[in-house]
């Protein structure tokens, strides 16, 4: 299908807004259903809505050129304030004006509101946004749809120009690797260890080492114990002088005190609370630690908030990975040692995300709330 040229020469605001550069192959179905997925009203406009586009095209070798309607392109909206209309076919000259990469088919143009907030503070920048806005960085709606651009474009293999400073963000399609499976079905804390050992069978459950005792041994006022290595005094640095200027001064008080946090103790112990969450740990050495985060999620996907089953509640299975320099993860360009341990441990987090929803169904999303099909894992 022949794309509407993307209206570089005709519209002189277009370089100060957002576009979304895809390759070729890129559906608009694809787009569709990842709006859908971060936006609950994402919708076609209606195409008797969208006004036409200007251009010069051939009529017949006797009238020859002619001013007409182009072909008008779709409109994609996000939200009442913004827009994604293309896609829009671009030439190379187009590529070069706009410095996009050689790899892009097609183009998206953006229509949001421009709402910044403070500079970025220094630290980690994974994908680029506190660099393509220095000057302060996007807020409300404009941040929402920024970061949506981003996911998408990690998710599609394309890259996004920041309206204005022309900066390209081209966000590694591998920089992102943790899933989550949400279902409606919970397991006990046992059914989800043997579940992950199924896929990697040196899984264990992330539990204390022991059971709380009571305090330290020798901790208090009065206390005379040896504190353990590397604790400098028992219940932890200046815990006998704060009790001095600041504890229940009457003895018998502190008896009575006492007594009523044991009998609270001993009631709670009777009655253990029921399990809300829990985690799975597997140990891959130098490659890091993968944990299994088993809960409530904060929030839905709108694409799932209609499902009958997520309407009876739903349980997140969180299969995040923690790399050993924890601090590279949110490196825009991580070192190589750290990219070939992410290799390592996606197909890890692979297998266990498949053997997880084999074993209680739903739908598998990645980090962006993207819905994954278990086949393409």
């Amino acid at each position: 299908m022949d794309l509407p040229r993307l209206p570089l020469t005709d519209d002189p605001h277009l370089p100060g807004r957002h576009l979304l550069a895809l390759p070729e192959g890129i559906d608009s179905e694809e787009v569709e259903v990842l709006a859908a997925s971060r936006f609950a009203a994402a919708r076609w406009e209606p195409l008797g809505d969208v006004p036409a586009q200007r251009g010069r095209r051939p009529l017949t070798a006797a009238f020859g050129i002619r001013i007409t309607a182009a072909p008008a392109a779709p409109v994609l909206r996000l939200s009442r304030h913004s827009t994604l209309t293309g896609p829009y076919g671009v030439t190379p000259d187009d590529l070069v004006a706009l410095g996009l990469p050689g790899a892009t088919g097609q183009v998206y143009d953006v229509a949001c509101t421009r709402e910044r907030g403070e500079k970025p503070y220094p630290g980690g920048d994974r994908d680029g946004i506190n660099r393509a806005f220095a000057d302060g960085l996007p807020v409300r709606e404009e941040q929402r749809v920024v970061q949506w651009l981003v996911d998408a474009a990690r998710r599609l293999g394309g890259s996004v120009r920041v309206g204005g400073r022309g900066t390209i963000l081209a966000p590694d399609i591998e920089g992102a690797i943790d899933l989550t499976v949400l279902t409606d079905r919970w397991v006990e804390p046992n059914q989800a260890l043997a579940i992950v050992q199924s896929a990697v069978p040196r899984a264990r459950l992330s539990v204390p080492p022991r059971a709380w005792d009571g305090p330290l041994e020798g901790a208090g006022r009065h206390g005379v114990g040896d504190a353990p290595h590397g604790i400098t005094e028992p219940g932890g640095r200046g815990l006998r002088s704060a009790l001095d200027q600041h504890g229940v001064r009457d003895p018998e008080e502190r008896r009575r005190l006492l007594a009523e946090a044991a009998a609270f103790d001993e009631m709670m112990l009777s009655t253990p609370q029921a399990v809300e969450t829990f985690g799975v740990l597997v140990d891959l050495g130098v490659d890091g630690m993968i944990a299994v985060e088993v809960g409530e999620p904060e929030e839905v996907p709108p694409l799932l908030q209609a499902v009958e089953w997520a309407q009876r509640g739903v349980v997140a299975y969180r299969i995040h990975w923690e790399p050993v320099v924890v601090d590279e993860l949110e490196a825009e360009r991580p070192t190589l040692e750290h990219r070939v341990a992410r290799r390592r441990a996606a197909s890890t987090m692979h297998a266990v995300a498949r053997a997880v929803h084999q074993a209680v169904g739903g739908e598998i999303a990645d980090e962006a709330d993207f819905l994954v099909d278990p086949r393409d894992l």
